[in-house]
C-alpha cells in the first residue's frame, strides 16, 4: 500500500514539475516577447521622430539655403555660402535615419562590435553578482546605521 501511494506521489510530483517547467518556459517566452515588442515600438518611434525633424528641418535648410545664396550673390560674398555645408550634412544624416540604410549600417555595425570587439562591451569588475550586491547593501546599511 506505502508503495502504490509513494509512486503515486512521484508521478504527481514529476507531473507538478514539469507543468511548473513548462509554465516557466510561457512566461519567458511571453517576456522575450514583450521586450522585443516594446524595442520595435521604440525603434518606430525614433525613426517617425526623425522623419517628422526631417520635414521641419528640410524647410529651413530650403529657406536658408536660398537666403544665403541671394546673399551671396547680391552682396558678391561667397562666404555666405558656408553655413550650407554643415547644414547640408544635417539634412543628409536626418534623412538616411529616416528613409535611408543608416539603421541597418548601424544594426551591423552593432553585430560586428557584439562578434569582434566583445572585450570592449566588459564592465568594469566584471559582471555585477548578488555577492558583490550583498556586500554593498551591507556597507551602506552599516553607513546608516553608524551615524
Amino acid at each position: 500500500m506505502g508503495f502504490i501511494f509513494s509512486k503515486s506521489m512521484n508521478e504527481n510530483m514529476k507531473n507538478q514539475q514539469e507543468f511548473m517547467l513548462m509554465n516557466a518556459r510561457l512566461q519567458l517566452e511571453r517576456q522575450l516577447t514583450m521586450q522585443n515588442e516594446m524595442r520595435e515600438r521604440q525603434m518606430a518611434m525614433q525613426i517617425a521622430w526623425s522623419r517628422e525633424f526631417l520635414k521641419y528641418f528640410g524647410t529651413f535648410f530650403g529657406i536658408a539655403a536660398i537666403s544665403l545664396t541671394a546673399g551671396a550673390l547680391k552682396r558678391k560674398k561667397p562666404a555666405f555660402l558656408f553655413p550650407i555645408v554643415p547644414l547640408g550634412f544635417v539634412l543628409t544624416y536626418q534623412y538616411d535615419l529616416g528613409y535611408g540604410t543608416l539603421l541597418q549600417r548601424m544594426k551591423g555595425e552593432a553585430e560586428n562590435i557584439l562578434e569582434t570587439e566583445k572585450s570592449k562591451l566588459q564592465l568594469p569588475k566584471g559582471m555585477i553578482t548578488f555577492e558583490s550586491l550583498e556586500k554593498a547593501r551591507r556597507e551602506q546599511s552599516k553607513f546608516f546605521i553608524d551615524k
